[in-house]
């Protein structure tokens, strides 16, 4: 059985998905020592797996809806390669998995439909953002949230450089081969002093370039803000010749390379967890005079059968809580269950699924930050 390593969300294995289905989170570690529990940890998990489908399936043979995980379990170089939290959903003919950027519970369930709350919460856009690394002479994109950011790979096809996107002889009718560039600075041309204003010309075409390309591959189809690490002589260009309304005016004024990883990333999420805060607070903002006009609910069963009826049009959900139990889908009632029984999942999962599949916005909130104490607060469309 071969595995798929997914970086988007949702993928077609929500679309396809046929009872059992299997969901697997449990938190990873990127180095050693820590990383060598994470397999440990698999193993026990994938036994709660098992247990709950022999209950279920008592006189099925499970080898092949198991053999992937066995797989993984097994498989060193996966284990040597992860991140910080790791998802695995598995039905039959169906593996997807997800290499997280962000710390997940364990977790693991059978049951008729796959449990996606956590995997909601590390896609929403509520605190993700896109970072881009730019010089005179490259740029660099990154995708990140709270936890961290992954360099996103460009297609080979795509220039990265001012000298693939503007030709070898835009550079060489200026430059003498006395240019030379340190490992965090931006070129240092001499001998044709009186070109500098041709080396801005090429910045400001190269700038351009770069703001239509993450405009139209990465800004309109995600709405994330843009965030800029560059110097200040070169924000003020980029700022200046921009047409994409998600590109913060606040950005990092560096070059680059010049921070470790760790300060970037603190320095970064300073900026970005004001926005973070201001989205959170304007949807419960809305919840609250919703509520007032009769147009929103805490109450489980009415939030399920609004979701039923797709009549719910923003779900605010508690990220680690989970209440035992299923949403009939065809009655929309509630129904009492162990978690361990392989038709059951997550009360608030079942919810989220109902609202994310009928296109509402379901956003996931860390306990703190809900408005509520039932662990889901809902808007309903009318």
């Amino acid at each position: 059985m071969i595995y798929e390593i997914a970086n988007d969300f949702p993928t077609e294995i929500l679309r396809v998905q046929k009872p059992p289905c299997i969901s697997l989170y449990q938190p990873t570690h990127r180095h050693r020592p820590d990383n060598r529990q994470d397999p440990i940890r698999f193993k026990n998990l994938v036994q709660k797996i098992e247990s709950s489908l022999k209950q279920k399936y008592p006189n099925q043979e499970l080898g092949s809806l198991m053999k992937p995980f066995r797989d993984l379990a097994e498989n060193k170089m996966f284990w040597e390669h992860t991140l910080d939290g790791l998802a695995v959903l598995r039905t039959e003919g169906e593996c997807v998995i997800y290499h997280l950027q962000r710390p997940v519970k364990e977790l693991a369930v059978v049951a008729d439909s796959f449990h996606i709350k956590p995997l909601i919460r590390v896609f929403q856009s509520a605190d993700r953002y896109h970072l881009l690394g730019l010089s005179r002479n490259e740029f660099t994109l990154y995708e990140g949230n709270r936890y961290g950011f992954e360099q996103i790979e460009l297609d080979p096809e795509v220039p990265r450089t001012a000298r693939e996107v503007l030709g070898e002889r835009s550079t060489e009718r200026y430059v003498t081969p006395g240019t030379y560039a340190g490992p965090s600075m931006p070129g240092v041309y001499h001998g044709h002093g009186g070109r500098k204003e041709e080396i801005d010309k090429d910045t400001e075409k190269f700038f351009r370039f770069v703001d239509e390309f993450v405009l139209d591959n990465y800004s309109r189809p995600t709405g994330l803000p843009v965030m800029l690490v560059a110097l200040p002589e070169h924000h003020a260009l980029f700022q200046r010749i921009s047409r994409n309304s998600l590109l913060m005016k606040q950005g990092l004024h560096t070059a680059p390379d010049s921070l470790a990883t760790a300060q970037l990333r603190e320095a970064v999420w300073g900026k970005i967890e004001p926005l973070y805060l201001e989205k959170t607070k304007i949807l419960i903002d809305k919840y609250e005079a919703a509520k007032a006009k009769g147009f929103a609910s805490d109450d489980l069963s009415e939030i399920a059968q609004a979701a039923l009826h797709n009549n719910v049009k923003h779900l605010l959900v508690e990220a680690d809580r989970i209440v035992p139990g299923r949403v009939n889908p065809v009655t929309g009632e509630l129904e009492d269950a162990d978690l361990e029984h392989p038709e059951v999942d997550d009360l608030l999962d079942d919810l989220a699924e109902m609202v994310f599949g009928n296109k509402g916005d379901v956003v996931v909130l860390p306990k703190e930050r809900m408005p509520t104490t039932t662990g889901a607060a809902a808007i309903r469309r009318y």
